[in-house]
């Protein structure tokens, strides 16, 4: 029997995962915009967030998330972070029991700190709950370019059984059972990312680029592995991998904020032009917080949480990681 999937949000990654899984599944795309919703289903396109790409045939569009789900035999979260509990207790109104969730977000519940996994489990316990997460530019996959992801899911059985239906062409797509660690390299890396674009919009150059990367690698894996993350998860694709690709790509939307930063725009002005959320701001605070209830030093996320919301300047920022001692490689800093 092929499973039935359900993919709520009709951003770029969201139409992007919906598209994939499609080839392999009969697939419906949530989005709360009729007009994107019409476009999909007439035109087979999405072109306010992937301009110019082609959407698998057999694609459908709703704005009922009943419709969307009742059948489902997967549903995929792609909500920004701080939609996904509203978006649950909708979904909990029609989906059918212990079918599994898949979150798509990079980010932390404001308030609470939970991960995107413990919300669904909040939510709808009882149903199975893991993430799709990796080195993932939408637009370069819709584009056929080749690419790797990871589903995270504690259940090896699940997890294997929904590999299948994310897996397509040149989009491989790993297991892994450390759900706890993919979750929090994906959500972790996009401060990072900030940091890195800061550096590029006030011209550090290359050298410094690197530097930040690897120390920023160095300080995801502290925290990562401190809340229950198993240190090589960081090494892999959804650590290092969607670190590199974060902080280096100028399609990613957290590095784009920390290079208008660089150039000394204000945080508001800069979100105000964006159409899609840029997860690392609103987890700058929440990343910091977390550090210091782990005990872990975080001097590179004290940094962009200082431009963020303390009205700190980049330039500010690189003095201030630049005035900490250099010590030991395994040191922070």
């Amino acid at each position: 029997m092929r499973l039935r999937a359900s993919i709520l949000g009709g951003g770029s990654w969201g139409t992007t995962v919906a598209s994939l899984v499609a080839r392999n599944a009969p697939t419906t795309i949530w989005a709360r915009s009729a007009e994107t919703v019409d476009e999909i289903n007439s035109s087979r396109t999405n072109s306010r967030y992937l301009p110019g790409a082609r959407l698998t045939q057999g694609l459908r569009g709703t704005t009922s998330i009943e419709e969307a789900v009742r059948d489902a035999d997967v549903v995929v979260l792609g909500v920004p972070s701080q939609s996904m509990r509203d978006t649950l207790r909708e979904v909990a109104k029609h989906i059918r029991a212990w079918v599994p969730l898949i979150s798509l977000s990079k980010g932390f519940e404001q308030g609470t700190k939970l991960r995107m996994t413990e919300v669904i489990a909040e939510e709808l316990p009882g149903h199975p709950a893991g993430v799709l997460t990796g080195p993932n530019l939408a637009r370069e996959i819709m584009g056929g370019f080749a690419a790797a992801s990871v589903i995270a899911m504690e259940d090896e059985v699940i997890v294997r059984e929904l590999q299948g239906i994310f897996k397509s062409g040149v989009f491989r797509v790993y297991t892994n059972s450390d759900v706890v660690g993919c979750e929090l390299g994906g959500a972790l890396k996009n401060v990072m990312a900030i940091a890195a674009g800061m550096g590029d919009g006030i011209g550090a150059g290359e050298n410094t680029r690197s530097a930040v990367i690897t120390r920023a690698l160095a300080e995801v894996t502290r925290l990562g592995v401190a809340m229950g993350g198993r240190t090589e998860t960081f090494a892999g694709l959804t650590g290092m991998g969607d670190l590199i690709a974060t902080c280096t790509s100028p399609q990613s939307r957290n590095r784009h904020v920390g290079f208008e930063l660089g150039k000394g725009r204000k945080i508001a002005d800069i979100l105000a032009d964006m159409k899609q959320v840029a997860e690392g701001v609103k987890s700058s605070r929440t990343v910091l917080q977390l550090g210091e209830k782990y005990g872990v030093e975080m001097p590179i996320a004290a940094e962009v949480n200082g431009v963020i919301n303390e009205g700190r300047t980049a330039q500010d920022a690189f003095r201030g990681l630049l005035r900490r001692s250099a010590g030991s490689e395994a040191d922070p800093g």
